[in-house]
């Protein structure tokens, strides 16, 4: 039995240090209340441009540029270790973290941006790095599309953890390939909310058999740095919810056994069995015993995709 600890807080909003400082806090405080995994939102660090949602093409163009090199400067680069004080805190805790994160490739100076999720191991080592596969709409004015590179299930103390972001879990294959992984904790970091959003989440516990674990953004005006350009027309009202969170637990089979919390600030809680995702599977597996590998299959590239190969110039 584990203790997963969900955070529903909102991030300091377009300040990767300072969000990176709160996370590290958030993690020793999820740890004194006996959590054995922590896990953040999407894009969490330093927070989901939800902007871009508001912001019309053409015409608010300087407003997009002037927002967008606020979060490129504000982005992770893993190469230069940035996530140091995070790595840190799982070490020193000795706690599984997996966060969502804005990245930048700092190699060879690329400003192309993704929208990640990784996941620290309790001695404070990347275990994995997740790029979505495919942004949302007017996601892909600020994020680059990732590959299957990253498209992993790992094996963890609390089981083996694999995760999909936000619409990602609308897409069958992408899915599939974790089931057949032998996914025990599927972690959907989100931007979306509502009872529909939920339903879809109550859908893959059933359909995989999996522990279904839903990361909610928490964001309200208030939470909008006050110099961002154009804050008054584009959140002009601090009171108002952007997005509810809505964070919660799926048991195997469909059961919401924690949550959801809907605009509330805070940290979600769960004990899970990860052996209960092979329990349930008796009547349903998906990739095994209810599978037609005859008739289906599914190949998956992992191969990172570079755009841009480098090789020596000839002598």
């Amino acid at each position: 039995m584990s203790k997963i600890a969900i955070v529903q807080k909102s991030p300091v909003v377009l300040d990767r240090d300072a969000t990176i400082a709160l996370a590290v806090d958030l993690v020793g405080e999820a740890v004194q209340a006996g959590a054995d995994m922590v896990i953040f939102s999407e894009a969490f660090i330093p927070g989901y441009p939800a902007w871009m949602w508001r912001l019309r093409p053409g015409s608010d163009w300087g407003t997009t540029e002037a927002i967008h090199q606020r979060l490129l400067d504000n982005a992770v680069d893993l190469d230069s270790d940035q996530l140091e004080p995070l790595r840190a805190a799982a070490r020193d805790h000795q706690v599984t973290l997996l966060c969502g994160m804005n990245e930048r490739e700092g190699r060879l100076g690329r400003a192309t941006l993704y929208n990640t999720v990784v996941l620290i191991g309790p001695d404070g080592n990347l275990l994995n790095r997740h790029r979505k596969l495919m942004p949302t709409n007017p996601e892909r004015m600020v994020w680059g599309f990732g590959d299957a590179s990253g498209l992993n299930v790992v094996d963890t103390p609390c089981g083996r953890v694999g995760s999909l972001i936000c619409w990602e879990n609308y897409m069958p294959l992408a899915r599939y390939a974790l089931y057949g992984q032998g996914v025990e904790l599927y972690v959907a970091p989100t931007y979306d909310s509502g009872d529909g959003w939920i339903g879809t989440l109550q859908h893959i516990a059933r359909e995989g058999c999996c522990w279904v674990i839903g990361s909610g953004n928490l964001l309200r005006g208030s939470d909008m740095p006050a110099d961002l350009p154009d804050h008054e027309a584009l959140y002009p009202d601090p009171d108002e919810w952007v997005n509810p969170g809505d964070s919660l637990v799926i048991a195997p089979g469909g059961e919401i056994v924690a949550g959801p919390m809907h605009r509330e600030e805070g940290i979600l809680y769960a004990d899970i069995d990860p052996q209960r995702a092979a329990t349930a599977r008796r009547t349903l597996d998906v990739v095994g015993h209810y599978a037609r590998p005859d008739i289906f299959t599914l190949k998956v590239d992992r191969e990172p995709q570079a755009a841009v190969e480098f090789s020596p110039l000839p002598r």
